[in-house]
């Protein structure tokens, strides 16, 4: 399958949420690659409805989760109830049984619940009351995090947000497209003219396809050189894991796909890095006494880290 329809898709999603294409196109990218995402967001920016438009754009069914103190695991995982006329217990599903979740504020649940879902992210599989069930393929969680009022919430401890592949910030939109977006306001939602551009079946065989691209000895050891520099930064206080030597992998090989590519470069790479290091680092005392901020710390590890001489066209 071309990767011109990945396009169409973005361009589909891009007609919901203005202004916004480099976002969009990662959250692609990471579903292409099969990851999971975190938006660390205000409210009100379009998180809800850049799931519902890439669910419509992929014929995704989207399930949503508004995380409170009182969501159960089971709200998510599911249980079983007894019906008399069966006289039975009959297994009820959670919301995990669909193709793309939104987790909404998942900081603002229990960490038993937190933990439930991270689990189900990473097997793929619900095991309730000693039954092993799959969830439908592909699956994918949209989770997001408040960075505001956060009396009352639990904020996922640095081993679980290593489980997301990737984190993203939607940010307010410019004047322009927030003008925009004001003017044609009407009884319709937006979400409701994205048209349909691939299947789940679709969207299966391009991630499989990413999994083909061709990656070489040179740009495997940049990638590893990128992810362990953060691992001895003087303003880190901890540094990357190996799971982000796979994420980036993953990713640089759906950047590659998606601009037409069978193979990997080391601008892949070096482009994707910011997305899978920045939740997986931490700054030390130093970093904050003199200002540093990740992005910086980021900037620095790619501009210093010695690119593979390969061109473009070179394998």
């Amino acid at each position: 399958m071309g990767f011109e329809k990945a396009h169409e898709i973005t361009a589909q999603v891009n007609r919901v949420i203005l202004g916004k294409e480099k976002e969009v196109e990662e959250v692609l990218l990471t579903f292409l690659a099969d990851g999971h995402i975190l938006l660390e967001d205000i409210p009100g920016v379009g998180k809800t409805t850049l799931a519902l438009a890439f669910s419509r754009a992929m014929e995704l069914n989207c399930k949503r989760v508004q995380f409170t103190p009182d969501v159960m695991p089971s709200d998510l995982t599911g249980f079983s109830v007894y019906r008399r006329e069966e006289e039975s217990f009959v297994y009820q599903e959670g919301s995990v049984f669909c193709n793309l979740l939104l987790a909404d504020e998942i900081n603002r649940t229990s960490p038993k619940t937190q933990s439930a879902l991270l689990e189900v992210m990473e097997e793929r599989k619900v095991s309730v009351e000693g039954v092993t069930r799959e969830v439908p393929k592909p699956f994918l969680v949209i989770a997001t995090q408040n960075p505001f009022g956060t009396a009352g919430t639990q904020l996922l401890p640095p081993a679980q947000v290593d489980r997301f592949m990737t984190t993203l910030t939607m940010g307010y939109p410019d004047f322009q497209h927030e003008l925009e977006m004001a003017m044609t306001v009407g009884e319709d939602s937006r979400v409701e003219t994205v048209q349909p551009v691939v299947t789940r079946e679709e969207l299966l065989q391009m991630q499989h396809e990413i999994h083909n691209v061709y990656i070489n000895e040179e740009v495997g050891r940049y990638i590893l050189e990128l992810v362990t520099a953060t691992r001895s930064h003087r303003y880190l206080e901890r540094g990357a894991s190996p799971r982000a030597t796979i994420a980036l992998v993953k990713l640089a090989k759906a950047a590659a796909w998606y601009k037409g590519r069978e193979f990997v470069t080391p601008n892949d790479a070096a482009e994707q890095f910011p997305y899978i290091a920045a939740h997986r680092i931490s700054l030390n005392a130093s970093a904050k006494m003199d200002n540093v901020s990740k992005a910086m710390i980021m900037n620095e590890i790619v501009n210093t880290v010695r690119k593979p001489p390969m061109g473009e066209k070179s394998r």
